[in-house]
């Protein structure tokens, strides 16, 4: 059976760095026979911006957003993939804001018990992976951070290809290599 990958990319520039990167992150999981499918958060439609600390997902057994917007069958999708996919471009040292509303709304995919001190979700065991460029070579690491923590917290294995010096939308084609190199990124993870 194909692995199930969901990529989620938080750049509002189709044919930029971060469209680029996930294009040929694909072509290698392609090769690999594994299923996936691309969702551009800056192009989904919005009812609340992230998450509105409601906490209608907490009064119930399913894992899912209460919102009924674009982001919630995103969310939903979360739950069934084996390996998510973020890929965003490098925003004063954080990702997209787009991206940024669909990982805030995450928070329905986890149930807390505060009285017991428990924490379950079921996006332990999955692969979280972070594809990001920056237009220098300066802030990867600190947008890495919590991505990284958040694939810890719920048990997830994280990976990243973090591509620095990048240049203007468009210019990551530039880079002698980095082609070859996200190609096989996608072929490790298919």
């Amino acid at each position: 059976m194909p692995k199930k990958i969901l990529v989620i990319s938080g750049s509002p520039v189709k044919n930029g760095n971060t469209a680029t990167l996930v294009n040929w992150f694909a072509k290698g999981i392609r090769a690999k026979g594994a299923k996936i499918e691309i969702i551009n958060a800056a192009f989904l439609k919005y009812k609340a911006n992230g998450c509105i600390s409601c906490r209608q997902c907490q009064k119930t057994d399913k894992y899912e957003c209460v919102i009924n917007d674009d982001a919630q069958p995103v969310l939903a999708k979360m739950n069934e993939a084996e390996v998510i996919v973020m890929a965003t471009p490098l925003y004063f040292y954080g990702p997209s804001a787009q991206l940024k509303l669909v990982m805030d709304r995450m928070f329905s995919l986890f149930k807390w018990d505060n009285k017991n001190d428990t924490m379950t979700t079921r996006l332990t065991g999955k692969t979280f992976v972070l594809i990001a460029s920056a237009y220098e070579n300066i802030g990867l690491k600190d947008l890495e951070r919590p991505f990284a923590i958040t694939a810890d917290y719920a048990g997830m294995k994280f990976k990243s290809l973090l591509v620095p010096n990048a240049g203007e939308s468009g210019e990551v084609k530039k880079i002698p290599g980095i082609q070859a190199k996200a190609i096989a990124f996608g072929q490790k993870l298919g």
